[in-house]
C-alpha cells in the first residue's frame, strides 16, 4: 500500500507534459534494456584532440597530509558518514552496501528500484564510495611524490570497478548524477596522474587499460546525455549531470560526439543557473547545503571552460557570484552556516584532507579567487587547500585590503526573492547578534524534494555561537520516522497547529499542499530591525488558520520581541518550538527559558497565561529534542515546546533578551 500511495502522490505532482515525457522515457529505457540505443562498442579515441582539466596545484601544500591520507586509503580504509575507518577493501565489492552488507543485483540499472531499502539498504552507502573521490586523494599523493604505489592502487581499483559494474547494470548505472560526479572525479584523477601520457598506460597492458577506461568514460557520458533529469525532477541533479558531462567533454575531447555534447551541456548549465537560482542568489531548493553543492558544480564547469577556451556568459558568472554572496551573508563571524533544508554531507570533489574542512568556507574562499572578492576571503577565514588545488599558488597571495573589504559583516541582509532576512547588530564583532528569518518557499518544482516545513522559522547566533538552530536532516531513505521528523514543522523554530505539518508530506522527497510564506514588511535602521510576514499552510484545515509572525529587534537593549498571531474561528492547539544547540546549557524556570553558552546567555519569556511549557531531550516517541550535524548521525539536544489551546483569533509573544559574558551573574 505505501508504494501504491507513493505512485499516486507522484502522479499528482506531474503535469500532462511530464506524464508524456515519462512515457517516452520508459519506452526508451525498455529499448535500452533490449540492447537498442546503447554503445556497447564505443568509437576509437583520437588522441590528437587535446583537452585540459583545470587543476593548478600549489607549492604551499603539505605533502605529508596527502600521503598520510592516501596511505590509509591504500589499506582499504574509508570514512563513510558515521562509519569511521571502515574496511572497504583494497579490491572492494563495489555493489555491496557498506552499512548493511546487502549486495545489490546486477539487473538493468535504470529499472532497479534503488529506493527499496529491504533489497539494497540505504543507497547512499553504495553510491558515495562509487563516486571515487577517495581515489582523487590517492592521485594527489602521486602527483606530489611520484610514488608508483599510488598509481598502482588507482589502476587496481578502477579495473575492479569496470569488472564489477558492467555497462548499464546494477546500482552504479541508475542515477545520472552519480555517473556525473564519478566522471568529475575521474577527470581530476586523469589530470593528476599525467593524462594520456601517464606511466600507468605504458606498455601493451597499460594501453589496454587506458582504452578500456576510455570506453567506460564514453559510455557514462552517453548515458548521462540520454538520461538528463527532467520536469519536476530537474533540480540540483540536472545541474550536476550537465556539469559532469561538460567536464568529461573538456577533459577527454577524443570523440567528435563530445563536441556536440559539450555544447548541449553548456546550454543546460546556462539555462539552469538562472532557472534554479533567484536573482538575489538564493537557490530555489531552499537548502543551504545544496546551494554550495550546486555552486561546486557550476564553479568546476567554469574552470574547465576557462582551461579550454569555451567561456560561459557574463550572466552565468554574475548569478554564481550572487549565490556566493548569499552563502557569505548567512555565515556568522565564526563561519557557522545554518542547516536549513536537506543536506547529506556529500562531496563532489574532495581536494582537501584538512580535518577542519568546511564546505561553505571552502566554496567562498574559491569564490574570492574566481571573482577577486577580498570580502569573500575574509568571510572564509583564509584560503583552504581545495582552493589551492583549483587556483594554484595565486591562492596563497596576501592581499592588502581596506577596512571595509576586510569586514565580516553580512554582504547583504535581505533576500526578498529567496525569502531570507537577517536581523541583528554588531556584525563581524565579538558582540555580533544575528537572527535569520525564513520566509521562503518550501522548495523547487512541484515536489519540493529537499525542502523542510520551516515557514517563518528563526535561527539565532550570538558572538559566533549557535543558540536557536535548525536540527538538520539525519536520514533520506533508511528511516521514514526520522526522515519525516527532521523535515517536519516540529523540528523548526516556528508555530505548529493541531500537530500538523505546515505542508503535507507525500513521500520521502515529495510534498503536497505546500505552505506559502510571505514577507509583508522589512525595515532596518540604526535603532531597530523589523520583519513581519505570514504563512498559509494551515488554510487547508476544516477551520482555516492563518499564521502571522512579527519580529522586532531593539538594538539598544539587544532584545527581540517575536509576536505570533493566528486567525481562525474555532478551537485549535498551538505549539511554538524552540530548538537549541547541543552546546547550550538550557534551564527552564517557571516558564522562562535560560540558554547559556561560553558566557553568552539568551533569556526567552513567553508572555501571557495558559502556556504549558515542556522541555524535551532525546525523546523517541513522538520524536523531539534531537539534532543531526552529519548524515545518519543524531544527538540529543534541548527543545522547548510552548503549548496552549486557543479559540478564534489569538496573539502571543516571546521576549528574547541577549546577555554577553560578564553582564550577568
Amino acid at each position: 500500500m505505501p508504494e501504491i500511495i507513493w505512485y499516486y502522490n507522484r502522479l499528482r505532482c506531474m503535469s500532462w507534459r511530464e506524464l508524456r515525457d515519462r512515457v517516452y522515457t520508459t519506452a526508451y529505457m525498455k529499448a535500452q534494456n533490449m540492447g537498442l540505443f546503447t554503445v556497447k562498442s564505443p568509437p576509437k579515441p583520437d588522441f590528437s584532440r587535446i583537452g585540459h582539466m583545470a587543476l593548478a596545484g600549489s607549492k604551499e601544500l603539505d605533502v605529508d597530509k596527502y600521503t598520510s591520507a592516501a596511505d590509509i586509503i591504500l589499506q582499504g580504509k574509508l570514512d563513510l558518514f558515521s562509519l569511521e575507518s571502515m574496511d572497504y577493501g583494497i579490491v572492494p565489492a563495489w555493489n555491496r552496501n557498506a552499512l548493511s552488507g546487502q549486495l545489490a543485483p546486477l539487473s538493468f540499472g535504470k529499472t532497479l528500484d534503488y529506493r527499496n531499502v529491504a533489497q539494497i539498504g540505504d543507497i547512499k552507502y553504495i553510491w558515495i564510495p562509487n563516486r571515487h573521490d577517495h581515489l582523487v586523494t590517492v592521485a594527489q599523493a602521486y602527483y606530489l611524490t611520484d610514488d608508483a604505489r599510488y598509481l598502482q592502487f588507482i589502476e587496481k581499483q578502477i579495473k575492479s570497478w569496470i569488472a564489477q559494474c558492467p555497462y548499464m547494470k546494477g546500482p552504479n548505472w541508475t542515477s545520472s548524477l552519480e555517473l556525473a560526479i564519478r566522471l568529475i572525479n575521474w577527470a581530476n584523477i586523469w589530470a593528476l596522474i599525467g593524462g594520456v601520457d601517464s606511466g600507468i598506460f605504458s606498455g601493451d597492458e597499460g594501453e589496454r587499460f587506458r582504452d578500456r577506461w576510455l570506453d567506460v568514460i564514453f559510455q557514462q557520458a552517453d548515458f548521462i546525455r540520454g538520461h538528463f533529469s527532467q520536469n519536476s525532477s530537474a533540480n540540483n541533479h540536472l545541474i550536476g549531470e550537465a556539469a559532469g558531462l561538460f567536464v568529461a567533454c573538456e577533459t577527454w575531447p577524443f570523440w567528435r560526439q563530445f563536441d556536440r555534447w559539450r555544447v548541449v551541456s553548456q546550454k543546460i548549465l546556462e539555462r539552469e543557473i538562472l532557472s534554479q537560482n533567484y536573482e538575489d542568489g538564493v537557490n530555489k531548493e531552499q537548502t543551504f547545503f545544496y546551494q554550495q553543492f550546486v555552486l561546486n558544480f557550476l564553479m568546476i564547469a567554469e574552470l574547465a571552460a576557462r582551461a579550454n577556451n569555451h567561456p560561459f556568459s557574463n550572466i552565468y558568472k554574475e548569478r554564481m557570484e550572487k549565490m556566493l554572496e548569499f552563502l557569505a551573508s548567512v555565515m556568522d563571524k565564526n563561519g557557522n552556516v545554518p542547516m536549513v533544508g536537506d543536506g547529506d554531507d556529500g562531496y563532489i570533489l574532495r581536494l582537501s584532507t584538512e580535518k577542519e574542512f568546511c564546505h561553505y568556507r571552502s566554496i567562498i574562499a574559491s569564490g574570492s579567487r574566481l571573482f577577486g572578492r577580498k570580502d569573500f576571503e575574509t568571510k572564509a577565514g583564509g584560503i583552504d587547500d581545495k582552493t589551492r588545488w583549483l587556483f594554484g599558488d595565486s591562492a596563497t597571495e596576501i592581499h592588502t585590503a581596506s577596512e571595509e573589504e576586510n569586514s565580516a559583516t553580512p554582504i547583504r541582509r535581505d533576500f526578498p526573492h529567496g525569502g531570507y532576512y537577517i536581523l541583528g547588530s554588531d556584525f563581524g564583532t565579538e558582540n555580533e547578534i544575528r537572527m535569520i528569518v525564513d520566509a521562503g518557499a518550501l522548495g523547487y518544482t512541484s515536489i519540493a524534494a529537499h525542502g523542510h516545513a520551516d515557514a517563518l522559522s528563526v535561527l539565532l547566533n550570538i558572538a559566533g555561537l549557535e543558540f536557536l538552530v535548525d536540527p538538520g536532516t539525519f536520514s533520506y531513505q533508511s528511516n521514514v520516522k526520522w526522515r519525516n521528523y527532521f523535515r517536519g514543522t516540529s523540528a523548526h523554530n516556528t508555530v505548529r497547529i493541531d500537530q500538523e505539518n505546515q505542508s503535507v508530506i507525500a513521500g520521502k522527497f515529495m510534498w503536497h499542499h505546500k505552505a506559502n510564506a510571505v514577507c509583508e514588511r522589512w525595515d532596518s535602521d540604526a535603532d531597530k530591525d523589523v520583519f513581519s510576514g505570514y504563512q498559509d499552510g494551515y488554510l487547508r484545515l476544516d477551520d482555516p488558520v492563518l499564521h502571522y509572525r512579527e519580529i522586532c529587534f531593539d538594538k539598544a537593549t539587544r532584545q527581540f520581541r517575536i509576536t505570533d498571531s493566528v486567525k481562525c474561528e474555532r478551537h485549535h492547539v498551538v505549539e511554538v518550538f524552540w530548538h537549541f544547540s547541543e552546546r547550550c546549557k538550557v534551564v527552564l524556570e517557571g516558564g522562562t527559558i535560560y540558554a547559556e553558552q561560553d558566557g553568552c546567555r539568551v533569556i526567552m519569556e513567553p508572555e501571557g497565561t495558559g502556556w504549558e511549557v515542556e522541555s524535551c531531550f532525546g525523546q523517541e516517541s513522538p520524536p523531539c529534542g534531537w539534532l543531526s550535524r552529519s548524515f545518519n548521525v543524531k544527538v540529543p539536544t534541548t527543545t522547548i515546546v510552548c503549548r496552549r489551546r486557543i479559540n478564534g483569533v489569538e496573539q502571543f509573544a516571546t521576549r528574547v533578551t541577549i546577555e554577553f559574558a560578564n553582564e550577568h551573574t
